[in-house]
């Protein structure tokens, strides 16, 4: 289960970054290296985090890595918007980078929802009723 690669969240966030990377490269001008640099940080950071958090012991753990990449989206929308706004970018590869973002955003949220819910053994659990565990002796109450 630690194989990243094999997660269809992974592999829309790593062609983001690829994305990314093909659109900084066409960003001109000394005065936004700032920007290109951040935006391809940012968009990096996304598969990263949730390359690293995979290979975490639990679902807890993994969930909070994948918190980071959802970070990192809206850190790279911003940069995005700044670099439309600027018309560093064209409209055409802000709109195309925003809907890859938000899917990205979106696919991040239905996993870490999936890891949020109790595990089940649907057959086993749906067959017996829940019993109580038996009462524990413990210091008087009163």
């Amino acid at each position: 289960m630690a194989d990243f690669k094999k997660l269809h969240v992974w592999q829309e966030a790593h062609a983001l970054s690829l994305s990314i990377d093909r659109v900084c490269k066409r960003m001109r001008g000394s005065q936004y290296a700032s920007l290109r640099s951040q935006a391809f940080r940012a968009a990096m950071s996304i598969p990263a985090n949730i390359a690293e958090g995979r290979r975490k012991n639990s679902d807890k753990d993994f969930a909070r890595f994948l918190g980071y990449a959802l970070c990192s989206c809206s850190e790279l929308e911003y940069h995005l918007i700044v670099a439309r706004d600027t018309k560093v970018i064209p409209e055409t590869d802000f709109v195309s980078l925003i809907s890859q973002t938000i899917t990205v955003r979106k696919m991040l949220y239905g996993l870490m929802n999936r890891l949020s819910m109790p595990k089940r053994d649907s057959r086993a659990q749906e067959s017996t009723p829940k019993q109580r565990p038996p009462p524990t002796a413990g210091p008087p109450t009163g």
